[in-house]
């Protein structure tokens, strides 16, 4: 089934390679309507991503596809829909994002009847007028039409549509008189309110809705809700909540709860109405409380998130007392240290993410994570890891406090950004195999791009502010299986040491300020004649200054690229003057700065030894 899939992936990508390419088969269609759906929509998916499709060439799996997916893709217009509403087997349709579809545009797919999925979401140019194309579609089941141009009256309107399983309206100002007028909708299961104007008074007619299991109300009036008995998700972020749940009946089995920036004035009374021994999942991120012990009844919690939040080391008791199904924790921004991680060793055995970014937390911290095997995801971006820790008992001596994550067979991906780690303390990295995305930040050199290759499973893997050299990135051998490199911020290196690496390195995608190079861009000459990178075989823009150097002066062994004696402030700080002497070590430089007409940035680029006699 694998070695099928693979060449059929390989069949794929030489049919849709070329413009060429495509027009060789594009004329066999008594062969292509005998295509199974899956490939056709695999071919078309493939089409529209290497920008291939048009629309004649749609009508070609007219008799084919089931769903196609058009998101994001600015050329589709009416031209587009005039095909697609032909098509006779169609049941799925995603337009989410397409800028030029209008209320006109849809008029050509008013109905269809076999059309069970639409996505118009984030197409500003849909209005009441396109609801009513709409209308003649009675075999919609899911409709998302969140952040459009469609009103509450034209909210209204949807209520003849009485198969409606999800109805997606974030966004939109509904009133309480809208979705007073969905209540027919018997069977929706999924509805989506965000930042509507729906009031509590207005949400009581939630309990229409017999099979209600997705609610979001986020961004909205609501502070109180009926008894949904059916509910299982419910989102009220950003929302004054008093009690969420008021009346008579059975206490609600919910399963997730979203509360994040919400204003909860009373938590106890907030959850009085839920059966917590149903809620898997909890956000209260972003909140204003205080108090965490309404924590020790939820026993069957596995996603907690308490990111920005008053908690300390004090309530980590409670976590770890509830901790044995948790798989999911988020502390960050929050005053657990590494004494509070300690309380958390051996009652959390399922834990697989914890995310502990900018807390107090230090390489004791790392000691303590060790312990918890089942660890996948570690984030101490932004804490005081130094990847140093001292011995006990034995004076100055410290080990690297890394090498304990070692113990981790399971680890995959580990955020270090923005903490105090330097090269000398990365070694123990080489050594976590299973690692597949990594995240590093600081004052790295060559030094360290050296110990990334070893790590066979990398995949993503971001170094950013680091001081690497273009030299260093040439020498750097990625893994094999590394598909993007990350090197934001890491202001040394010029878009010529960039471009020569994925010249080197086609298939991984690179990311930085003066270039963002993404392997589907199959050419490297495609990208010369946009971006206009000056090389050694084109004719680059004129520099604006220029300097003599003499002979004896370019010595292969008296060339040192003294930048790295420099922080970023004072390179910048240099650049005052485009030719400068500056004594260092009883030596003088010679620091020629050229303004780089293609960055509009002023770069240092070349620092020569003076011999001083």
């Amino acid at each position: 089934m694998e070695t099928e899939s693979v060449l059929i992936n390989m069949c794929v990508d030489a049919a849709t390679a070329t413009p060429q390419a495509v027009e060789k088969w594009r004329k066999q269609r008594r062969t292509l309507e005998r295509l199974p759906s899956h490939l056709a929509e695999s071919l078309v998916l493939r089409l529209v991503r290497r920008r291939l499709m048009f629309p004649s060439l749609l009508e070609v799996f007219k008799n084919t596809l089931e769903k196609i997916d058009l998101s994001g893709q600015s050329t589709v217009d009416l031209e587009w829909m005039a095909y697609l509403g032909a098509f006779p087997y169609l049941n799925s349709l995603n337009l989410a994002g397409c800028p030029k579809v209008s209320s006109s545009a849809i008029w050509p797919i008013a109905g269809m009847k076999s059309l069970r999925k639409l996505d118009l979401s984030r197409c500003p140019k849909i209005t009441d007028a396109g609801i009513k194309h709409l209308l003649s579609i009675p075999t919609l089941e899911e409709l998302n039409i969140s952040q459009t141009g469609v009103t509450s009256d034209g909210v209204s309107l949807l209520s003849s549509l009485k198969n409606l399983s999800l109805l997606d309206l974030g966004g939109l100002p509904v009133l309480d008189d809208a979705l007073c007028s969905l209540q027919v909708l018997t069977k929706l299961q999924y509805l989506d309110l965000w930042g509507s104007e729906v009031s509590s008074i207005g949400a009581s007619v939630l309990k229409m809705f017999p099979k209600l299991i997705f609610l979001n109300l986020a961004w909205s009036k609501v502070s109180k809700l009926p008894i949904l008995s059916s509910v299982v998700f419910l989102n009220m972020s950003n929302c004054i909540t008093h009690s969420i749940f008021e009346g008579h009946g059975d206490k609600v089995r919910l399963g997730k709860l979203i509360l994040t920036g919400a204003t909860i004035v009373d938590v106890s009374k907030a959850l009085s109405y839920i059966d917590t021994s149903y809620l898997t999942l909890l956000d209260v991120s972003n909140t204003s409380l205080q108090d965490f012990n309404f924590l020790s009844c939820l026993v069957a919690l596995e996603h907690l998130d308490l990111s920005y939040c008053s908690v300390s080391d004090d309530f980590i008791q409670i976590i770890a007392h509830i901790g044995a199904k948790l798989r999911f924790l988020n502390l960050s921004n929050t005053r657990v240290s590494s004494a509070g991680v300690s309380a958390l060793v051996g009652r959390v055995p399922k834990l697989e993410t914890i995310l502990l970014s900018n807390t107090p937390t230090d390489d004791l911290a790392i000691s303590h994570l060790s312990a918890m095997p089942s660890l996948k995801v570690i984030n101490l971006s932004g804490t005081y890891v130094k990847g140093q820790i001292q011995q006990l008992g034995s004076g100055r001596d410290t080990v690297p406090s890394l090498a304990e994550l070692q113990n981790l067979s399971c680890l995959e991906m580990l955020y270090l950004e923005n903490t105090h780690l330097r090269d000398v303390s990365l070694n123990p990295i080489s050594n976590l195999h299973k690692l597949n995305h990594l995240y590093l930040g600081g004052p790295m050199t060559d030094m360290s791009l050296c110990l990334f290759s070893s790590i066979q499973n990398l995949m993503h893997l971001s170094l950013h502010d680091a001081v690497f050299t273009g030299q260093g990135l040439n020498s750097f051998k990625p893994p094999s299986y590394l598909k993007v490199l990350d090197l934001s911020g890491c202001w040394l290196l010029t878009k010529d040491d960039l471009f020569l690496f994925c010249q080197r390195n086609p298939q991984i995608e690179l990311k930085h300020e003066l270039y963002h190079f993404v392997p589907s861009e199959q050419s490297i000459s495609k990208y010369l004649s946009t971006s206009g990178v000056p090389t050694k075989t084109g004719q680059s823009k004129k520099k604006e200054r220029k300097l003599v150097v003499l002979p004896q002066m370019l010595k292969k062994d008296d060339f040192i690229d003294q930048r790295l004696k420099y922080s970023r402030e004072e390179l910048l700080a240099l650049q005052a003057s485009s030719i400068s002497l500056v004594a260092f070590d009883k030596e003088f430089y010679l620091l020629y700065f050229w303004s780089d007409v293609y960055s509009e940035k002023s770069v240092m680029i070349f620092v020569w030894t003076v011999g001083h006699r």
